[in-house]
């Protein structure tokens, strides 16, 4: 997937790890730099923009549609996956996963389930 192109919060720090997100025609993928695993999620666009509905408290529209990605805190550990592929996992901590929703909230990653 070194193909892709990936984005991350224009709140990350230059040279910092951080979330990034990134888009087939068929997927969104999700990553961490600094996990060790080197995992990517992949999920579909419709599990994406319900995730992004849920972190900019849209409850409105989230809570009617079962998200297939799955966000668990721990401390100071942050892990995603989906529930398609829950051998997958992205692992991060609170300080990138709140960088990473800060820019969502900004709307920074809207684009990738805009419908034209």
């Amino acid at each position: 997937m070194s193909h892709l192109k990936w984005q991350r919060s224009s709140l990350c720090g230059t040279g910092d790890s951080c979330v990034h997100v990134a888009a087939t025609s068929q997927a969104i993928h999700i990553t961490e730099s600094a996990d060790p695993s080197g995992a990517i999620l992949t999920a579909t666009p419709d599990d994406f923009l319900t995730l992004v509905q849920a972190l900019k408290g849209e409850r409105q529209t989230a809570e009617d549609r079962r998200t297939g990605i799955e966000v668990t805190v721990d401390d100071d550990t942050v892990r995603i996956r989906a529930t398609a592929a829950p051998d997958t996992t992205v692992t991060t901590d609170r300080r990138k996963w709140d960088t990473f929703v800060l820019g969502v909230r900004a709307g920074e990653f809207d684009h990738f389930f805009a419908r034209p």
